[in-house]
Formats: C-alpha cells, structure tokens, sequence
C-alpha cells in the first residue's frame, strides 16, 4: 500500500518547515503572547497545515513544537559556551532564531540549573501548552525544562569532608585539625575500605547535555517507530480479516451459481457426456470475444466449446474450467461479476477512525486557455468515485475558470510557469495516483512539462492514467511510459490508430481488434491498455477482457474524462489492496481498469434513462453516487 503517511508520529523535514511557517506567522505569535489557554490556536495551527496537505492534530503540532523549543535552546546554549558546537544539533536552528528573534531574549543557563526533572506534563492536554504557566517554559523567562521521564540523575558517594579552620595560634590550629580528624573517623563504620571521591572536573555540563539529547531523541524516535509498527500490523489484519470474509463469499456465489446453471444445462443437453461439468451453461451464447463479432456461433455449444479446445490444443473439459473460472471469459457471470467482486474487494471501507486524504489524493495535469472542462470532469469525478482531495495543475490563465466551476477542487496555476516540473514535484510525495491529458493541449513547453512529471512520477511509484492529449505525447515518445506496470493508457479508436500505427509501422487490422489490442499491449511493455468502444477491451498483454455493460447510444464530449478521473482513484485502491494480499490472481491496474469502465457505463445508462438525447457529462457525473453503490456497494 501506498501509504504518506500523515497519520504517524515521525515528522519529515518538509513537514516540520511547514509547521515553524506556520507557527512563526505574525498573528499565531501575537495570540500565544499574554493568553494561558491557547489550545484554539493549536487547533487554528492545526487547520492551516492540514491545508497545506498535511494531516496532524493539535497535540501532535503542540509537543513538535515543544521539542524545538528544546532543541532551540540547548543549542543556543551550546553556541554560547563553545563557539557554535551545538548548532548541529538543532536542524531548524536558523528558523528557530528567526523566529523568536523578536520575543524576549532567552535565558539558557536557567535550562541547566532547572535540572532534569523541571517539567510536569499538565494532564488536560492541548491547555497546557509550550507557553503555558504550568509547563514550566515561557517566551519571557526562557525556561526550557528536561522531559521528566528521561532524567539524568548525578550521584556522588557520601564520603565525610573534613573542613579545616585556620587560627593564628599554632597548637590551637593544630588541635582543631585533629578534632575534625577523629570527628570523621567515629562517624564512619568499623573496618569501611575509604572510597576515593568520584572526580566530575574532566566531565563537563555540555557534554552530559549532549548525551541526553540524543538518548532522548533516540528514546522519543524509538517509541515513535513501535507505536507506527503495531498501527501497520492492526491495520494488515484487518484487511487480511475482511479479504478472508471476501473470498468466502465469492466462493458461496460461485457454488450457487454453479447448482443453478445445472438445471438449464441438462435440460437443454441430454446426451452431453456426464463427466463434463453443468458449469457449461453459464457462459455466452456466443464464442466471441469483444467488438470482433467475426466468429459467430453456428453450432451447438459443445461443438463451440470443441472447436475452441482444439485451438488452444487442450481438452474441452479443462476448456470448461478455464472459461468459468477465468477472468477472461466473455461470459457475463465468470467475468464480469467475478470482476467486480474484485473490484469491490479493493474499496476501503468508510471509517470515523480516517484522516482526510487517506482513501486517496489524486493529481490531474491539464487544463490550457482553450480546455478548462476536461480537467474538471476528470478531478470531480476523482472525488466524486472517492478520493478525498483533488488537484488540478493547470495553466496558469486557466485556474480561475477551473476553479469558478468547484469550491472541492485545489487548483494550481503552475503548468506553464519557467519551474512548473519543480513545483509539481513538491506536490508528487503527497499525491495516491495521476491522470495526465485531460485538457492538456499540444503545445510543445506543456508536452514537456508532463513528460518530466510522468519520468518524476514513476520513480516514486505512483500509479499513472494517460488520456487525451496525454496519448499524443506517448504516440511522439513511447518510451515515457513503455514498460511501467503501474501505468494505463484510455484510448479512444483513432488515439488507438495513430499509437498503433506509430509502433508497429503498419495499418491496424480493423477486423480484428483483440489481436490488435494484444499486440500493442506488448509492443508496450505490458502496458495496461482501455480500447474504448461499443465494448472496452481491457488486456495487459496477457488476456483481454471485455467490459459489455450496458451503456447508451448517447455520446458527448467529456466522458472520457469521467472515465480517467475515476479510473486514477480505482487504480490507487487496487494497487494499495494487491500490496496487502488482497488481489493475487490479477493485474491490479486490470481491475482498476474494468471497474472504472463498469462505472462510466453504468452512469451513462442511468443518466441517458432520465435524459435521453439531451445527456451530458455533467448528467453522468450526478449519477456516481448511486451508480457506484449499485455496482460496488450492494
């Protein structure tokens, strides 16, 4: 599973900068200053870095800050007393100082002489905050105390001190010495070996202070790391628990699927032999595959089944296995319901116990002057499906038309900006999955932004759609994406054409589509490839699977948006769900791929029965909710 992990302890520098922005904004400094229960400013803290992509709760914010502080301090100190050796300590020191450069000045002997144990962690949480009376530090005072469960304790040995007295008079002087000496030598007990004083001259503060920052940094990082590593293991067994409930289920449907189609399969073939399972029954009346209806049945379905056998030289038993419990099978219950389960198994469940953006933050790269609908369709649709945040990058004359369209979408007007590669790649560690080509254009400076955001994209990992415009650029320059597994081209039948023709160096052959979507498949490196159509042909050089729901004749500009939008999200869900064991018999980007065609169609139904010839994208979008539930949810 792809995972960002937000929702852990550990912080990551580009984390902890956002947060010392935010903190050290005019207004946060001036409401901390002068107010002790200051737990809505942390919450106001909180609220501006979720903005920004990062999800943490006001404590986490409040004890981050806390321990820069901290650090802060001892750095400081250690600048102080040997000459900026403590400087490396503190990372954020420079931002620290920047900072509270204009708050009183800090104290930091007043660090050392509280000792370890100053601090006392107030039990009502977020009120007693960094700043609090009760917490021990102060901007005005400077006061940074030791956390309390990692105190550094100094020992000495109570070994008896003799204090001489010095008098003018020698015999006197010389009796008082001795005095002492006998004092101390009756107080000890009889026999006691005299232990020497333990010396603390070669063992200086700044070296105990430096030892227990790092055993505290370690300590504090360790605790961290366990409570992160059994979180991850709850989570694995839960998902392990409901992928066992889900295989248990599918094998219920398929056993009583198999018994029903029994009774219709003896009763139209008596003399079939009896070794031959009735599972027979349940697949297509035709032999076809796909929109290639060249091969029509014109015998009987063991005669059918017989013929198909001796082309892939297997017997028409095993044959009758194969097409029921393949995948593959044009049959609309071994393929589209055993599809769809899958499908389902990867939608994560609805929790209160989720942060936002966990189910999925989806990027589109596109939207010109002249495209600013596509980028929407595609982003809206994304969130409609189920992602929790959507972003568009886009140019920058197009962001405000984009964004008048919808409040949910975050828009960035950066695509066609000099450092347009940089500033997306700031986002690409915060991004589930992305969808290149909606609205795109063909304009030679935006071609190669996405180019380089794509090369970006893949060395993280992240599951990429190309549609559009986004299929012209991979037609002039294969390679960008050629062989990357986690990646799904949508074409259309002339996008279809001009890739085919530009790698193969020859016409396609029209006659036979899933020869020819076989074979670009491979040409591709495996490619996952969505030949849209009267049928979607779906292959990942492998097989090729045919999505026939039933759609509408209704075609209008922007479907295919809704189609790359939510097939960005259903590709993040499925990748996640093959990484923690759900799906092993399948390609992940395949079932994504067949889910998010199953859901375009079923909104293109639903909507042209309301609508008729008057249907449009914006129709089918309003039909997600309802039409994913049917498919996915009931």
């Amino acid at each position: 599973m792809q995972v960002n992990t937000t929702r852990g302890f550990l912080w990551s520098d580009v984390e902890t900068r956002t947060l010392l922005n935010i903190w050290g904004e005019q207004d946060i400094q001036t409401a901390l200053d002068g107010n002790f229960r200051n737990s809505f400013v942390y919450r106001d803290v909180s609220r501006r870095l979720g903005a920004m992509g990062f999800e943490r709760t006001p404590e986490q914010c409040r004890v981050r800050i806390k321990s820069l502080k901290r650090q802060y301090l001892l750095a400081k100190e250690g600048n102080l007393r040997n000459n900026g050796q403590y400087h490396k300590i503190c990372k954020f020191y420079d931002t620290m100082e920047r900072i509270l450069s204009n708050r009183p000045a800090l104290d930091p002997q007043e660090l050392i002489d509280g000792g370890a144990g100053g601090e006392e962690e107030a039990g009502d949480g977020l009120e007693e905050d960094g700043e609090d009376v009760q917490d021990g530090y102060s901007e005005g005072t400077g006061e940074c105390p030791y956390p309390a469960e990692t105190e550094v304790k100094l020992e000495y040995p109570t070994v008896p001190i003799p204090i001489p007295v010095k008098v003018t008079v020698g015999n006197n002087s010389t009796s008082v010495r001795s005095h002492t000496a006998n004092q101390s030598a009756g107080n000890l007990p009889a026999r006691a070996p005299k232990r020497a004083r333990k010396r603390r001259a070669n063992f200086p503060m700044e070296k105990l202070m430096e030892q227990f920052l790092e055993q505290s940094a370690q300590a504090e990082d360790s605790f961290y790391r366990m409570e992160e590593q059994r979180l991850q293991a709850e989570d694995h067994r839960r998902e392990a628990e409901h992928a066992r409930e889900l295989h248990m289920l599918q094998m219920l449907g398929q056993m009583f699927s198999s018994i029903s189609s029994a009774r219709p399969s003896s009763a139209a073939a008596p003399s079939k032999p009896p070794s031959r399972p009735p599972v027979i029954s349940s697949t297509s009346p035709s032999c076809t595959r796909g929109p290639a209806a060249h091969l029509r049945r014109s015998s009987p379905q063991t005669d059918c089944l017989t013929q198909q056998s001796q082309l892939l030289n297997t017997d028409p038993q095993a044959l009758v296995f194969e097409r029921y419990y393949s995948l593959g099978s044009t049959s609309h219950r071994g393929m589209d319901e055993d599809i769809l389960s899958l499908v389902k198994s990867t939608v994560p469940p609805l929790t209160s116990k989720k942060h936002k953006g966990q189910d999925g933050r989806i990027g589109i790269i596109g939207g010109c002057q002249e495209y600013t609908g596509a980028p929407y369709f595609a982003a809206i649709s994304a969130l409609k499906v189920g992602a929790d945040l959507s972003h568009v990058f886009c140019t920058k004359d197009a962001a405000t038309v984009i964004k008048s369209y919808s409040p949910e979408l975050i828009v960035h007007p950066v695509l066609d900006s000099p450092n347009a590669v940089e500033e997306i790649e700031k986002w690409l560690p915060r991004l589930h999955g992305l969808v290149v080509g909606p609205g795109l254009g063909r304009e030679d400076l935006l071609l190669k932004t996405a180019k380089e955001v794509i090369e970006k994209s893949k060395a993280r990992d992240i599951p990429i759609v190309i549609d559009a415009d986004g299929l012209w650029l991979v037609t002039q320059q294969p390679s960008v994406i050629q062989g990357y597994q986690k990646g799904i081209l949508t074409p259309n039948f002339m996008e279809f054409t001009r890739l085919y023709e530009a790698l193969h160096h020859e016409p396609m052959d029209s006659s036979d589509y899933q020869r020819s979507v076989l074979q670009l498949s491979v040409a591709m490196g495996n490619l996952t490839l969505v030949l849209k159509g009267e049928q979607d042909l779906i292959t990942d050089g492998n097989k090729v699977y045919s999505c026939s729901l039933e759609g509408s004749g209704r075609r209008c500009g922007g479907q295919g948006d809704l189609l790359s939008g939510s097939m960005g999200v259903l590709a993040h869900w499925a990748h996640a769900a093959s990484t923690a064991g759900m799906i092993r018999s399948m390609n992940p980007s395949v079932v994504a791929a067949f889910g998010a065609c199953s859901l375009t169609r079923q909104c293109n139904n639903q909507a042209f029965q309301q609508h008729g010839r008057s249907t449009t994208t914006t129709d089918m979008i309003q039909e997600i909710g309802s039409a994913f539930k049917k498919l996915f949810e009931s």
